[in-house]
């Protein structure tokens, strides 16, 4: 297999795409010809940062450069499909930036079209390279219960989509590859209050097997916070995606003591002064630094050259979007009676 560096090109070069043409012009695996960008000056500032190739369609980049073999998508979501289309059909393999697509509709269609060509498409959950997460893939866990909350101030950025689409499919993405269950129901409710879409959203999903998956995302907190706790009968995760940082209990490590615990809780012994952290081991999950985008796009160079298996496939991101498109459907079914805004001014 050749080690010749994979000709690429990044399209969209704003807030994410700008770090994928980064990261493609460092890693030795590729070589970026050309960042794509209808906006000029933002493209040809990045252009002449990386030595590479400044243009304004995908039709440009197909008619100078034929020998391009794969590319990154972060245009706005409503925009993949038209992107990744002519890429697609042509056997170029496409990353495109999460979400996959705007609806369950066009994300069918995304995913036809990569299948009818034979062509690699991959979607950019970055989260699933996040240190933490990949710290616990040794672990092999059936859960039970998971808890995700993913808040942050408003950005003003993806207006055009809720906070379903816009936050909560990363972890959407996450519990659908932990469960590896089919899902039975989803309950959801939500608050829109900046705009026409949901800016507050909360989730619970119940799969065949019995887990059940609790998700709370909003774009209106006053702090940044992206945390992930799994409970299973073999223990216990908790994970902060933003300090990339863990904590683990096994039930194999505590197996003796808690046997002991609930022996004497059942002969009605009074344990109210013992502290329960102090009857349980705590480990701190092993974590790397490596920068998620960054294991993201070798994952996506290697499975273009057969050398991986894409982390997050085209039916991967398209499960994504069919649940954040379930949930989106329950919070508009969802009555509520409450305050009206209007009335207050």
């Amino acid at each position: 297999m050749s080690d010749t560096p994979i000709p690429v090109a990044a399209i969209g070069v704003g807030r994410m795409g700008r770090h994928h043409a980064r990261i493609y012009h460092q890693l030795p695996q590729a070589e970026l010809l050309a960042v794509v960008d209808g906006d000029e000056d933002r493209a040809g500032a990045l252009a002449d940062q990386y030595g590479c190739d400044c243009l304004a369609t995908v039709e440009e980049l197909l008619d100078k450069y034929p020998q391009v073999k794969a590319v990154s998508i972060a245009v706005p979501t409503v925009y993949h499909e038209a992107v990744a289309e002519p890429l697609l059909s042509r056997g170029i393999a496409c990353l495109i930036e999460k979400p996959m697509a705007q609806s369950v509709e066009v994300g069918k269609r995304i995913v036809e079209t990569a299948r009818k060509h034979n062509t690699l498409c991959q979607v950019g959950h970055t989260e699933r390279f996040n240190p933490a997460v990949r710290a616990i893939s040794d672990w092999d866990l059936v859960p039970r219960f998971i808890e995700c909350d993913r808040v942050s101030p408003f950005t003003f950025r993806s207006v055009d989509v809720g906070v379903v689409f816009d936050m909560m499919i990363h972890d959407l993405d996450i519990i659908l590859m932990m469960a590896r269950s089919p899902l039975k129901n989803v309950h959801a409710c939500g608050v829109a209050l900046l705009g026409e879409h949901e800016d507050v959203a909360d989730a619970r999903l119940e799969f065949e097997d019995g887990c059940v998956a609790k998700i709370t995302s909003s774009r209106l907190a006053l702090k940044t916070e992206r945390k992930l706790r799994v409970f299973s009968e073999d223990g216990y995760i908790s994970l902060d995606y933003a300090t990339k940082s863990g904590m683990s209990i096994r039930r194999t490590g505590n197996i003796s003591i808690l046997h002991e615990v609930r022996d004497q809780l059942a002969e009605g012994t009074d344990l109210s002064d013992l502290d329960y952290t102090d009857l349980v081991n705590i480990q701190d999950l092993t974590i790397n630094d490596e920068e998620p985008l960054t294991a993201e796009l070798t994952n996506f160079l290697d499975a273009v050259t057969g050398k991986a298996e894409p982390e997050v496939d085209a039916d991967a991101g398209f499960a994504a979007v069919e649940v954040a498109e379930q949930v989106v459907q329950k919070i508009r079914d969802h009555q509520w009676s409450g305050l009206d805004l209007d009335k207050l001014v």
